[in-house]
């Protein structure tokens, strides 16, 4: 046995030992009460005030046994929070299931009781044999529902969860050597006492949730006292249990699990970039990449090649992929990449009308694109709100118009409904410039516009004239950072948040860094730029597998437009976009199309 499996199990004791004090003190008035009424029984306590004091130890007695054992069946039946996970039948996955299995038999374990997936870089065991779960129904990859697999017993070995992005990334051997002392770990699970030591703190953890509830709030303050008790016990034990772990599994591939946690690390560098670069703005528009960890080999490889120090982890490649241990992958990833959807952006658990999956070939139209289209309409419509004058003369020799940014629309050029983006018409959802528009640019006065609508001149003479840093930048960029706020609230039901914590809380991960005012001005001028770019110059939208949306010139990353942009936005300085915009070739007083 393992040098730290005896620490581990003394630290087991300790948590139980907590569990035991407790009981003892939720019977000890039942044990007074039996004292006194055996003494009154047998006359050795006759006379006042016995009587009332035994009538009264009674009472309390029942009350204290009724609340005690309230409190332990809420223990012993709450529902442990699971982690949301793909599960793996064997039939899905053979070659993994005898991989993992011929680790447990060199390693002289019991081999995890099934296998899942989950949508990040990590891996661990999971039990799952608490009753709750086990009168829960899972849903295998195929949507039958039905047991998971032998992990339904009671006190049956742990599960083991495995991080899809690994099967992608990593080689055979790799993954092997990362899953060495994670499966060593079920030794120590299948240890008596720790088993029971571990099922106390997650019941107690468990009621803790079920305490939040309405008529319940008294369950929680109990609970959160013993978890306070045995914290730093579980804690330890926990140290002692991968300690033992890891001893144990030293002998499984050592040297080559070094190099493996080399990969673990850029996966977790790759898989950061694709979440919040690529796969955030798809899910924001209703759309979810469908194959995520396919991504992730894309996203490391080019993270290999920009960065030096990962260089020749793409020589790797040639080796045999350990997705290759699954029967059907491309099936998997998608069931992972929806989950990785719901988990750090709340989206729905199945796809539908508005949450549709999306290739990686069709990504740059369906989505970049898009979202430049509704990042422009949600500009134009802020202008709109602060009643911007639809635009300013074309020519630089005509004399400006007087109009301030915050005047009223000209009665010459009105805007026409369809290009306001919060009330488009069947011309606004085909391009947002319909006849009235082109109508009112055509229409010659002493003051009036030489373009009307969505254009992009609109933009740029709003943050000249008032100044990015001033009161005109502020109002505009508050404009949008309120537009934006209303529609997450309203979209936040649809997405599937949650009511109650654990795998029913949406998302439970979630990627919504906080963005300043002027971060989203300067990302919405950004799409207005790209889209003018697109309209008029020939450009297309592009992706990056690690910047997310980009902007192609000729088949070219376009990196230099953002500083151009913040120059503009922060300093109200137009004459750097403006050249390139020039040399692009880009009309910006024509309109461009909305969404």
């Amino acid at each position: 046995m393992e040098a730290n499996v005896p620490s581990a199990r003394s630290r087991a004791l300790a948590v139980l030992r907590v569990r035991s004090r407790a009981s003892a003190v939720g019977l000890l008035p039942a044990a007074l009460a039996v004292v006194l009424v055996a003494a009154r029984a047998t006359g050795r306590l006759a006379g006042d005030p016995w009587p009332t004091v035994t009538l009264v130890v009674c009472v309390v007695a029942v009350l204290v046994l009724l609340v005690g054992g309230a409190f332990a069946a809420v223990v012993l039946r709450a529902s442990p929070a699971v982690t949301p996970t793909v599960p793996l039948s064997e039939a899905a996955a053979p070659d993994l299931y005898r991989l993992v299995r011929d680790l447990a038999d060199r390693m002289d374990v019991p081999p995890p009781s099934a296998i899942a997936l989950t949508p990040d870089c990590d891996s661990w065991l999971e039990d799952r044999s608490h009753a709750a779960h086990r009168r829960g129904a899972a849903r295998v990859l195929g949507g039958a529902p039905g047991p998971v697999g032998p992990e339904s017993s009671p006190g049956a070995a742990p599960v083991l969860v495995i991080g899809s992005p690994f099967l992608w990334w990593m080689r055979v051997a790799e993954l092997r050597a990362v899953l060495a002392p994670v499966v060593a770990g079920t030794g120590p699970s299948a240890h008596p006492d720790i088993a029971d030591a571990r099922g106390f703190v997650r019941g107690l953890d468990a009621a803790v949730d079920v305490g939040g509830r309405r008529g319940l709030g008294w369950i929680a303050a109990p609970a959160r006292l013993l978890l306070r008790l045995c914290r730093t016990d579980a804690a330890e034990m926990e140290r002692g249990v991968a300690a033992a772990a890891s001893e144990r599994a030293q002998g499984v591939d050592y040297g080559l699990r070094i190099v493996a946690q080399e990969q673990v690390g850029l996966a977790y560098a790759g898989w950061d970039r694709l979440l919040t670069r690529v796969a955030l703005p798809a899910w924001r528009m209703g759309r979810w990449p469908a194959h995520l960890d396919a991504g992730v080999v894309s996203a490391l490889t080019e993270l290999s090649r920009r960065d030096r120090l990962a260089e020749g982890f793409t020589s790797r490649l040639g080796e045999r992929p350990a997705c290759d241990l699954l029967e059907q992958p491309g099936l998997i990833d998608e069931a992972t990449s929806l989950l990785a959807a719901r988990l750090f952006h709340g989206g729905p658990a199945e796809a539908g009308p508005d949450w549709s999956p999306v290739d990686w070939a069709a990504y740059p139209e369906e989505v970049v694109d898009r979202k430049w289209r509704t990042e422009a309409a949600r500009l134009h419509a802020a202008l709109d709100a602060l009643a911007v004058p639809a635009g300013r003369p074309a020519s630089p020799s005509a004399p400006a118009s007087p109009a301030a940014p915050a005047a009223p629309v000209s009665p010459a050029a009105p805007v026409s409904p369809a290009a306001r983006p919060g009330s488009q018409g069947p011309s606004g959802a085909a391009g947002a410039a319909g006849p009235a528009t082109l109508a009112a640019a055509d229409s010659p006065s002493p003051t009036a516009d030489a373009f009307a609508g969505p254009t992009l001149e609109r933009v740029l003479g709003y943050l000249t004239d008032g100044g990015g840093e001033g009161a005109a930048g502020e109002a505009l960029a508050g404009r949008i950072t309120g537009e934006l706020a209303r529609e997450e609230r309203a979209a936040g039901p649809a997405a599937g948040a949650g009511k109650a914590r654990g795998a029913d809380t949406l998302p439970l991960f979630p990627l919504q860094p906080p963005r300043s005012g002027r971060d989203l001005l300067a990302d919405h001028v950004t799409a207005m730029v790209c889209c003018a770019a697109v309209d008029s110059a020939g450009a297309t939208p592009g992706l990056d597998w690690l910047d997310g949306p980009v902007l192609l010139v000729g088949g070219d990353r376009r990196s230099d437009l953002a500083p151009r942009v913040l120059c503009l936005v922060e300093d109200g300085n137009p004459e750097p976009l403006r050249d390139w915009l020039s040399a692009l070739g880009v009309r910006t007083e024509k309109p461009v199309r909305l969404v």
